[in-house]
């Protein structure tokens, strides 16, 4: 049976983690009250935190202060990182960049199991998987032989659902509890100086043929950049398929790592996210400290 203190603890980020129940706090109201452009002092108030500890809290977790973060989270910002989608995209094609040659970004290598792998359910697989603490909360990750298979995440007492989740999408694999396995990519996920090109991530996309064609194409979106449905539905020469589109990106098993947080609707809302949109905020606001930080 799986309990939350069986989660690994000691790595680099738990000062982030630990964060994160607070910045869920903060992002919730700044969700509600973003076009009033909330100062500080009323932020910190919903977290439950003093303005002071909310700078600094800002400061370590994401290296933004939270008016930077505001900013970064509005819609305005969203439809101003839209304008650029579609040169992001052309540009990306143009000079051949994949997931190994992204900048400010995980350094990504991939491969799809084949679809009779995919069809069997998983049968015959198995998949290693631990909790370990994340910049978004618990995260769960889960590795086969041939590399990372799913990352999901869940709050403090989710982890239980969050598992069966990600079972349910292979349901004839087997599966290992194997914490000390995955706490190791784990840390190459969330640990930015553990993003180098000369070791990529291995990362195997489980899905049918159509989902992983849509996945391949979230990896190539960079860090601080987002995209719409339509546009990834026109870059894999199925213009007319942006709901279908849609639906592969929420079945995404592999969460941040393949970034399904950075699409967004067409007038650049923050759509739905499988794991919360509190969390698709939280990330979007992280990564945009991270490029911040990087430039």
């Amino acid at each position: 049976m799986l309990s939350p203190d069986r989660l690994q603890n000691p790595m680099p980020f738990a000062a982030a983690a630990a964060d994160y129940d607070v910045v869920r706090k903060a992002i919730g109201h700044i969700r509600g009250h973003w076009r009033e452009q909330p100062e500080i002092e009323t932020i910190a108030e919903a977290a439950g935190v003093t303005p002071t500890e909310l700078h600094h809290l800002f400061r370590r977790w994401a290296g933004l202060t939270p008016k930077a973060f505001v900013q970064a989270l509005t819609l305005h910002g969203a439809r101003e990182l839209l304008r650029a989608s579609a040169s992001v995209l052309d540009a990306t094609y143009e000079v051949g960049l994949s997931g190994p040659g992204r900048l400010h970004d995980l350094f990504v290598t991939h491969e799809a199991m084949s679809p009779g792998e995919w069809k069997s359910g998983g049968e015959g697989l198995t998949i290693h998987y631990g909790f370990h603490p994340s910049p978004f909360g618990s995260a769960l990750v889960m590795v086969t032989e041939r590399g990372l298979a799913g990352l999901a995440f869940a709050d403090q007492g989710g982890e239980l659902a969050a598992l069966a989740d990600m079972k349910s999408r292979w349901i004839r694999a087997n599966y290992v509890e194997d914490s000390a396995r995955t706490a190791a990519v784990a840390k190459r996920i969330f640990d930015p100086a553990q993003w180098q090109s000369e070791q990529p991530l291995r990362v195997v996309l489980i899905g049918t043929d159509f989902e992983v064609r849509v996945w391949d194409m979230l990896l190539k979106i960079p860090m601080g950049k987002l995209v719409t449905y339509s546009d990834i539905a026109g870059r894999i020469d199925a213009p007319k398929a942006a709901r279908a589109v849609g639906a592969a990106v929420g079945k995404n098993p592999v969460s941040f790592v393949v970034p399904c947080h950075r699409v967004v609707g067409k007038s650049g809302e923050l759509t739905g996210y499988h794991w919360g949109i509190t969390r698709k905020r939280a990330m979007l606001g992280w990564e945009a400290g991270q490029v911040a930080a990087a430039a």
